[in-house]
């Protein structure tokens, strides 16, 4: 005689399955080019806000978000908009960069 599983079971261990094959392909998503973010690059460590004070008032190009990020010491740096949800984790290495609604650069923190 054969032993059958109960079909609750069954069907539970193949959502399982699907909810994990999904995860597995999931690619990462890209940063946008209207909020760059600029990773670990050859100098990198502690921020230091106050070098880096210079792009307030620019647009938040590649290159003005890595010459702040360069500037202030900072591993990564990253394009906030103003009142926009951020994680709430403080990290000693990263510079934010805020914008305001025109896009210009308004604060320079680290964080």
């Amino acid at each position: 005689m054969r032993h059958h599983p109960h079909p609750l079971l069954t069907a539970c261990a193949g959502l399982c399955m699907a909810l994990l094959a999904g995860c597995a392909g999931t690619p990462a998503r890209a940063p946008t080019a209207d909020t760059p973010s600029v990773g670990p690059g050859p100098r990198g460590g502690t921020c230091n806000a106050a070098p880096a004070q210079g792009a307030k008032g620019k647009q938040p190009t590649a290159s003005t978000v890595e010459q702040a990020r360069v500037a202030s010491g900072a591993a990564m740096a990253r394009v906030l908009r103003d009142n926009q949800p951020v994680t709430m984790e403080f990290n000693a290495e990263r510079l934010n960069l805020v914008t305001d609604a025109s896009g210009k650069i308004t604060t320079v923190r680290c964080g």
